[in-house]
């Protein structure tokens, strides 16, 4: 294990900074949904148009993200990226006013935009920043501190955008104008907050960059070759599909979480009450498995350890659709410990075995993220039509096919970074 932890440098620890604040920000939607949902009177498809909308970003720009992070380097592309996240959460912060959904749909799609910028400059940053061998590790322990920032994030954004008396016991929408324009600046309120801290982080990132400058240098290819390269490679679509899926189930999990627990048949849970659960049950569960991940990966195989996670995955969504009471509560609950190691390992297992560029297969990757919009949509139609407690067999399908994704994986090609290759698998 010591080997593992004597590979992690100061840039990487620079780096992991982002994964935490990535994750601080994109969790806050969660809260926001069901503030936005009670203000404006949503049905949960509109509700969850707000998580369409965000990752909706990845699909928009994950490749030019590629193209940037060929042509400028990882440091220049961080800190557009971080300059465009402060832009989004102050128009968030100002459009909210108007009390205009649209509106801050039109906000929270611009802030999508610079975490996709971010996340396809850190994340092939974090797996490279080391021995090739413990590139899974370093990858899952970095996103430990994105679960961290995520656990972080809805309690702030819970405590914040939930906690007004108008929405603290109530399950109705609210009706009195007064109190609406209260939630709303509630809602403002936080997301001006976040934009302080991202400028706080902004400045950290700028006095580190000859740091993470240097170091990424080490690994950065040249210019050169096409950012849809990974369009030729098989692996590379087939790893794309499982982050989407991935992203997908999760988020679609945890964006319809607080309103679920919030049903008198399931919890009866006030919303506030509902978002502390999801921050340190779910949440928490996904920054336990993570650091409990990192180092089942220096023991098993990831695309073994990928299996088991997706399977049980896949099994307590199941449970959920066809239970009720607390017992679905908790399963419902439970998914995010084995949400915990599947985006790095997916993420790893494709970079390695996708036979081109990193920064081509990181944006294909990204642009995947955009399951992160599709899967919230159909849930929420589900939950329309249906019920939420059956709307989780969305879920459960997709974790199915990431199960797929690791069984499959186990006798791949690997490709190292000298050109060479060997078959996967202990």
């Amino acid at each position: 294990m010591g080997r593992y932890f004597s590979g992690i440098s100061a840039a990487f620890v620079s780096v992991t900074t982002l994964f935490f604040a990535w994750g601080f920000i994109t969790s806050n939607n969660d809260p926001l949904i069901a503030s936005l949902k009670a203000s404006f009177h949503l049905s949960y498809t509109e509700a969850l148009l707000t998580q369409l909308v965000f990752f909706a970003a990845y699909g928009f720009m994950s490749f030019p993200a590629a193209a940037l992070l060929n042509k400028v380097g990882s440091v220049r592309s961080i800190l557009i990226a971080l300059t465009i996240m402060i832009t989004g959460c102050l128009l968030v912060q100002f459009i909210t006013r108007y009390q205009d959904y649209v509106l801050i749909l039109a906000a929270l799609f611009i802030l999508g935009i610079g975490i996709t910028t971010l996340q396809v400059a850190a994340n092939p940053l974090a797996a490279a920043l080391g021995p090739p061998e413990s590139s899974h590790f370093r990858l899952t322990f970095a996103q430990a501190f994105n679960s961290l920032g995520v656990v972080l994030g809805v309690n702030f954004g819970s405590k914040i955008m939930l906690g007004e008396e108008v929405l603290k016991s109530g399950h109705a929408p609210i009706t009195n104008e007064a109190d609406r324009i209260l939630a709303l600046q509630a809602v403002s309120h936080a997301f001006l907050l976040i934009a302080a801290l991202l400028a706080g982080l902004m400045l950290f990132i700028w006095f580190s960059r000859k740091r993470i400058g240097d170091a990424a240098a080490a690994i950065e290819k040249p210019a050169g070759g096409s950012v849809l390269d990974a369009l030729r490679s098989k692996w590379a679509i087939f790893g794309a599909l499982a982050i989407g899926l991935y992203v997908g189930a999760e988020v679609s999990i945890g964006s319809i979480m607080i309103n679920f627990l919030n049903q008198p048949e399931i919890m009866n849970l006030p919303l506030e009450s509902a978002g502390f659960y999801l921050a340190n049950i779910y949440w928490m569960g996904a920054l336990i498995g993570r650091f409990v991940g990192s180092y089942l990966l220096t023991r098993i195989a990831a695309p073994k350890l990928l299996l088991v996670a997706a399977s049980f995955a896949s099994l307590l969504c199941l449970t959920v659709a066809f239970s009720g009471g607390p017992f679905a509560g908790y399963a419902a609950l439970s998914v995010g410990l084995f949400n915990s190691i599947m985006f790095p390992t997916i993420f790893t297992i494709t970079l390695e075995r996708a036979g081109v560029s990193q920064a081509s297969t990181s944006g294909l990757l990204c642009v995947a993220i955009v399951g992160g919009a599709i899967l919230p949509y159909v849930v929420g139609q589900m939950a329309d039509q249906s019920s939420l407690t059956l709307s989780f067999i969305i879920p459960m399908l997709a974790y199915g096919v990431i199960a797929v994704f690791g069984l499959l994986s186990q006798r791949a090609k690997v490709y190292h970074a000298d050109g060479g290759a060997a078959i996967a698998g202990h």
